[in-house]
């Protein structure tokens, strides 16, 4: 869990609209959305992970037990259950709500994290940098 420690600049997000569009999320919410770059920062506490997602836009913060499902309100306000899970050095986040499924894979390769978000057929992957 340690690789994942730290604060993540977003440099590039490829999909994210279609992605959006998939979840259902207004033409007016997507553009702004699309537009922002969110920062986000994870940290640990004895077993709690927090993942804090920064922007302009809108902040949001869960806080999780891996392998324990938890209640989560997702920044475009669904109201899901939520499970994360480690998983070959992968953080893996499904969301589930009204019959529909989403993943957020999050993986570290040095100071690169990559957050891969599939919804069906629809995949987008978000590049972040490590903050110094």
């Amino acid at each position: 869990m340690d690789a994942f420690v730290g604060t993540w600049n977003m440099k590039e997000s490829k999909n994210f609209d279609d992605y959006l569009k998939a979840l259902g999320v207004s033409f007016a919410v997507r553009q702004v959305g699309g537009m922002t770059k969110p920062t986000t920062i994870i940290s640990v506490d004895g077993d709690t992970i927090s993942l804090k997602t920064q922007s302009t836009f809108k902040n949001t913060e869960i806080k999780f037990k891996l392998g324990e499902e938890f209640d989560e309100t997702t920044a475009d306000d669904r109201k899901v259950k939520s499970l994360v899970t480690l998983d070959g050095g992968k953080l893996v986040h499904v969301q589930k709500w009204n019959g529909n499924e989403t993943s957020l894979v999050r993986e570290v390769n040095g100071n690169a994290l990559t957050l891969t978000l599939t919804l069906g057929e629809v995949v987008c992957t978000r590049s972040y940098v490590k903050a110094e």
